[in-house]
């Protein structure tokens, strides 16, 4: 665009950015890794950095031979030397190649026959996952012998099952929406309630309960009644209500809540993906049997490395071209520096694992309920890095403890001072009042207000809706649905 009040000009504008390196990248991932992650990441480089090698288990030795070739690797004033990664490739193939004849000439390599091939596809052929609920449901709509109208509803429907097991539209806006007939539809939705597992394919919470309270011949039962006439008292857990409505103690409607609550609130999250992961304590913590406290490094997943002997010949032989050397050198110092690194990662948790036991030794000797406030501040401080650092060597790792395993972040928490002086951390608080509600009169139980009143006894003052707060997340109700009234 051009005329009045407009120039076209050209400017320098200097800026600073922080622009990592991808070594630095990797160090920062190696440090923030489980130990189980942490294999996955180094077996990768394994894959893409042919001068690393894993140590066998029986090999002692983590220093890597000395020589010739690392002499000549560490030459040319021993500054990095950038790579053309253009030809990366075609080095890379070249270097493949030999060492394809190297381990051919030394007897390693093993012919992979057909033989081998049909091994490895039946292998991958037998693999068996669990079916999906959709799978599962579409087994059964196959052997009901429906008509096809209701077989095409019926495969509609279980389409449009959540992964509850509920359906997420009304019989008429399915109609309305596939164009199939309404009457096709009922039918369909009829018959998908009779499907494994009971409860699926229900509208609301409460025909699924209803429907499994059926299956289970307690269709008429006092639970069922509770559940169908009065599922808004059931909610708010109003017993004393329940047994005025429906002719009953409170004895049997707590009897009856109790066979709701043994229900399947979801039918189909059984089928769901299971995102449960195994937890592989990182580090763990223990006392010997002169009762000194010990820190021992989970290291069963982290392989040892070394640099190959093989491509450090290669270099000393004096055979490779310019870039093949500097390809192999750049692959060199990118493996010390991942070996390094893991060095490194390694150091960093242990220095934290044992500021954690020297600021928290009241809770590895006594339990939860000695915790102390500590902030990643105040290790950062002592161990003489960052709190960033102290962030990323703490996180996802588990620490195996006399009392149970524990998320590192798990002594990491603010507090309060009790009138005695002495620091009392949030999940201490949280500890006393889970105490406090296991022993309550379950008559009578202790109302938010009450647990406050209980904690400034123990010179505590917290404030009530503090209390609340803190009940939520240890997932306890409130009084008036804690109440039994057997």
């Amino acid at each position: 665009m051009s005329g009045p009040g407009y120039s076209h000009d050209l400017r320098q504008r200097q800026n600073q950015s922080l622009v990592l390196a991808p070594q630095l990248r990797q160090s920062l991932k190696i440090l923030q890794v489980a130990a189980t992650d942490l294999r996955t990441e180094i077996l990768e480089e394994l894959q893409s950095n042919p001068t690393l090698e894993e140590l066998p288990p029986d090999d002692i030795s983590l220093d890597a031979p000395t020589g010739e070739a690392e002499d000549s690797a560490a030459s040319e004033n021993g500054e990095r030397e950038e790579l053309d990664f253009s030809k990366e490739f075609e080095i890379l193939g070249k270097l493949d190649e030999d060492w394809r004849d190297y381990m051919s000439q030394a007897g390693g390599a093993q012919p992979y026959t057909n033989d081998d091939a049909e091994k490895r596809q039946h292998f991958f052929d037998s693999l068996v996952s669990t079916p999906s609920l959709q799978e599962h449901l579409m087994q059964q709509a196959d052997v009901a012998g429906l008509p096809p109208g209701e077989h095409e509803a019926l495969r509609y429907l279980i389409g449009n099952i959540d992964e509850r097991g509920f359906l997420t539209q009304s019989p008429a806006d399915a109609a309305l929406q596939s164009g199939l007939a309404l009457t096709d539809i009922q039918a369909a939705a009829q018959v998908l309630r009779t499907f494994d597992p009971p409860g699926i394919g229900s509208q609301s919470l409460e025909e699924c309960l209803l429907q499994q309270l059926t299956v289970a011949d307690r269709g008429t039962s006092l639970a069922a009644r509770i559940v169908r006439d009065h599922f808004d008292l059931l909610a708010r857990r109003r017993i004393p209500e329940l047994a005025r409505k429906l002719g009953a103690t409170p004895e049997d409607i707590q009897r009856a809540i109790e066979v709701i609550g043994k229900l399947d609130p979801a039918p189909g999250r059984r089928f769901s993906e299971d995102t449960n992961r195994v937890v592989e304590p990182d580090v763990t913590i223990y006392k010997d049997d002169d009762g000194e406290w010990q820190v021992t490094l989970n290291s069963d997943y982290i392989p040892r490395l070394r640099i190959s002997n093989t491509y450090r010949e290669l270099i000393a032989k004096g055979t490779l071209s310019k870039s093949e050397r500097d390809y192999l050198r750049e692959r060199m110092r990118s493996g010390k520096f991942l070996i390094d690194s893991i060095e490194q990662r390694q150091r960093t948790i242990e220095r934290i694992t044992r500021e954690i036991l020297k600021a928290q030794i009241s809770f590895f000797e006594h339990g939860v309920s000695q915790l102390k406030p500590l902030t990643m501040t105040q290790v950062a401080d002592i161990v003489g890095v960052h709190e960033t650092t102290v962030s990323r060597a703490i996180a996802n790792k588990y620490l195996k403890t006399p009392h149970g395993v524990f998320e590192f972040k798990f002594f990491f928490t603010t507090g309060y001072q009790a009138e005695s002086g002495a620091s009392v951390s949030n999940t201490s608080v949280k500890e006393l009042i889970a105490d406090l509600i296991t022993i309550e009169d379950k008559t009578a139980p202790l109302s938010d207000q009450a647990i406050v009143k209980k904690l400034q006894e123990r010179g505590l003052n917290i404030a009530r809706r503090t209390v609340a707060k803190y009940r939520e997340e240890l997932g306890i109700l409130p009084s008036n649905l804690r109440r039994d009234y057997a």
